[in-house]
Order: structure tokens, then sequence, then C-alpha cells
């Protein structure tokens, strides 16, 4: 059965603070145990060290007697507290025997504490023992007592009673830690989910064509931060492409409408007998024919390019030559706006296919006529490193927005947004070239300041 993240992560965190607080409250009982049973050990060594300090008191140094009296009231006091005493003096005699005093009190007194220890704290493992003791009073022996006491310890009723409110003290830290551990659990899993659960239902519509969505909320968490950041860009990416789509309905039908239309006027006027078919009209159909035909040829290079069909043929090029040929191609053009073109620098010989480069040049070289003012200035600069030969074209010409850069190699797409053929071309050429300079592991780059100009640089590995 499958669960929401929010419940999942809740539950996640639940049942690890549930681990974590029962680990830690086992550990402390242990530990408190073990502490419990040393502070035991030591308090029985100081009931015993007190029986014999109270016994040594009792003796008459100048008399050599003993006080029987009192031998006897400290040797019930210790019965009382589990002890039981036979007190010698120096020659062996008894003085005191709790044994011989009440028989039946040291019987019972066995029995009590022997049950009460197996029942309430069968791990102890204990019995009773007896071990011999001197009295001394300074550095003389004035006799021994002989004790019977449950051993290596033994609790009392208050101990067993301290012992059973700490286990209820740490059930209690342990349930009430527990709680919150889930209430936070499910805070947090709250706080985790809720931009996770945005982005999804971003996605959701984005998927049903709402490119307009855009999550607002951001994360803590960087992964999730990155998550929102990457949808967003989608979302960017596709309304982008969208946009692009309709501009190319719109560009394309408006591209083969003016020629097509041109050709029905001239073709009816002249079917009709009101024109006749000159050799100057036949040539301006044809005219319109060949701007159907390039438009056509530029949609069949992009498709070329963009579905991995393109096949290279290489061969080791002089990209100084290249870039002459480019530019003398195009001279009506530069001769047209009285322009100037200027070839500077030198690269040696790199491998690759001719011809497609050779395009990329002459597309970079026809958009910087385009937008570039008559007396204008373009300069083709190459250079090279080590690993890379590099091509710059620069121009002074009206340049392209900040905004427009990351956009000017998508398909169909123009910074001049005129539908004048003439001047912003079919948008086509920039994503030809970039699509040519990838196939050859290069880079294509643009930078540009509005009324000053651009500058496109090539990189392709030598």
């Amino acid at each position: 059965m499958k669960t929401n993240l929010r419940t999942r992560l809740a539950l996640t965190i639940a049942a690890v603070s549930l681990a974590l607080i029962a680990f830690i409250s086992l550990l402390s009982s242990y530990f408190i145990n073990q502490q419990f049973k040393l502070y035991m050990t030591r308090q029985q060594d100081t009931s015993i060290r007190e029986i014999i300090d109270n016994l040594s008191a009792q003796y008459d140094e100048s008399t050599r007697t003993w006080n029987a009296e009192f031998v006897h009231t400290i040797g019930m006091y210790a019965l009382y507290d589990g002890y039981i005493i036979k007190v010698y003096d120096q020659s062996g005699q008894t003085v005191w025997d709790a044994e011989t005093w009440d028989m039946s009190a040291c019987i019972q007194l066995k029995e009590d504490i022997t049950h009460v220890m197996m029942t309430k704290y069968p791990q102890s493992n204990g019995s009773f023992t007896s071990e011999d003791r001197i009295i001394q009073r300074g550095a003389t022996t004035i006799g021994s007592v002989n004790l019977t006491y449950f051993g290596p310890y033994f609790y009392r009723d208050n101990d067993f009673e301290f012992l059973r409110q700490l286990s209820d003290a740490l059930l209690i830290v342990a349930s009430f830690s527990l709680l919150i551990s889930i209430l936070v659990g499910f805070f947090v899993a709250k706080r985790i989910s809720r931009p996770i659960l945005s982005a999804i239902d971003a996605t959701a519509l984005i998927a049903r064509g709402d490119y307009d969505i855009r999550i607002q909320e951001s994360s803590p968490i960087a992964e999730v931060d990155q998550l929102i950041e990457s949808v967003n860009h989608l979302a960017d990416s596709l309304d982008q492409q969208e946009s692009l789509k309709k501009q190319l309905t719109s560009d394309v039908a408006h591209e083969l409408r003016t020629p097509l239309t041109t050709l029905q006027t001239f073709l009816e006027a002249m079917l009709e007998g009101v024109w006749e078919p000159t050799a100057e009209r036949l040539q301006s159909c044809q005219d319109e024919v060949a701007r159907i035909t390039n438009l056509v040829k530029d949609l069949e290079n992009l498709a070329t390019v963009e579905n991995g069909t393109l096949k290279l043929e290489k061969s080791m090029t002089d990209m100084v030559g290249l870039v002459g040929q480019s530019v003398n191609a195009l001279q009506m053009q530069v001769a047209q706006k009285n322009m100037t073109i200027e070839i500077r620098g030198t690269c040696d010989p790199i491998y690759v296919d001719r011809n497609r480069i050779g395009q990329v040049v002459i597309n970079l070289l026809t958009n910087a006529i385009k937008y570039t003012p008559e007396n204008g200035k373009i300069i083709v600069e190459l250079r090279q490193t080590e690993d890379i030969s590099i091509l710059n074209v620069i121009d002074n010409g009206s340049g392209i927005p900040q905004e427009e850069l990351p956009l000017i190699f998508e398909r169909f797409y123009r910074a001049d947004k005129s539908r004048n053929r003439e001047t912003g071309g079919s948008g086509i050429g920039l994503t030809i070239a970039k699509s040519i300079v990838e196939a050859h592991a290069g880079t294509i780059e643009v930078q540009s300041v509005v009324d000053q100009g651009s500058t496109f640089t090539v990189k392709l590995p030598r």
C-alpha cells in the first residue's frame, strides 16, 4: 500500500526517534543499574566498617572487658540492617552471637532477604556469605567479628522503590520525547513535502500545457530548492519553446504568403491577358520561387542538423583561407552598405568539415552585415591556444539586448521583430551554426551591448 511523502517522512522520523529513545533508555537504565550496584556495594562495605568501628568502641582497655549491653544493641541494629554478627574477644571467646540470642530471627532474615532478591532482582545471582574481620583499637587487635550477609549486595524496600521511581521517570521522559519527536516529525515532514508537492502540482499543470505556472516558495533544503529551480526553468523553457513554435507558424506563413501572393497576382494577370508574359515579369516570378526554395532549404538544413543526421566530411582546413573565401562571397552585400571587413590574426590548419564550417562563417558574417549600419566595420579575428582555435566575428552594429542573448540560438528567433526577411532573416541561421559547431565538439558564444555591437566567438578543438 502506497503512502504519501508527508506520512512516510513523519512515520520514518517517528520510527527512528522511537528506536533512538528506546536505545538511549535501555542504555541509561543499564548504566544507572550498574552504578547503583557499585553504590550499594560501597554502602555495604561502609556499613560493615561502621559495625566494626562501633564494636571497637565498646572495648575497655583498662579492664580488658567488653560492654556486653552495647554490643548487644549494635548486634540488634546490625540484624535489622541485614547483618548477622558474632563477636569474639582476642582469646576467641564469644562476646555476643546473634544466632544464639535469636536463631529464628536470623533464619527469618535470611529467608526474607533471599526471597526478596530472588523475586524482585533475580539477575543479582547473590547468596548469603560469611567473612571474618578483626577488631582493632589503634594498632592493637582486641577481637574479631564474623559477619553473615547477602552478597555481593542486597536491596532493601526503599532501594527497590528508588529503582521503580527511576524506571517510571525514564518511561515518562521516553514517552514525552517520543510525543515531541512525532510532532516535530510531522512538522518537518510538512516543511519538506510542501515544496515537493508544489513541484508535483506544477509539473502536472505543465504537462497539461500551462507554462505560466511558477513555484514561488523556496526550501532550506538545497536539493529541494534545486528541484524547484529546475521545475521553474522547465516551465520557462517550455514557455519559450511554445512562443517560438507560435512564432514559427506566423513567420513561415508570412514568408510563404508574400511570394505566393506575388506569384498568384502575376500569373492571374498574365492568364487573363492584363499583362503580357515579358522576360522581366517572368524573372520576378522566378525570384519569388527562389525565395520559397531558399526557405525550404533552410528548413531542410535545420531538420538535418537537429535530427542528428548531419554527416561531417573532415579534412585539414586552412581557416584563414576559408574566412577569406567567405568574405569574398559576400562582397556584394558589403559594397551595397559601403562597409569594410577586416581579417586579423592567424591560426594553424585544423581538422574540420570545410563546407560546414564555411556555412557557419557565412551565417555569422551575414548576420553581422544585416545588423551593422552603412559605413560600418566588421572584424574577423583568428587566434589559437594549445588546445583550441578561436574565431571572433566582431561588428559595431545595433547590438542585442541582454535579456535576448540566451534566445538568439533558438529556432526561428529573431532579435529584430520585423517580418522583413531582408533584415530579420528566417531565424534559422544561428541555430544551424550552433548545431554545426557542436557537431565538431566546439562551442559558440555571443557578447553584445546595445548600440555598440556584438561579438560572436566560435571555439573549435585543434
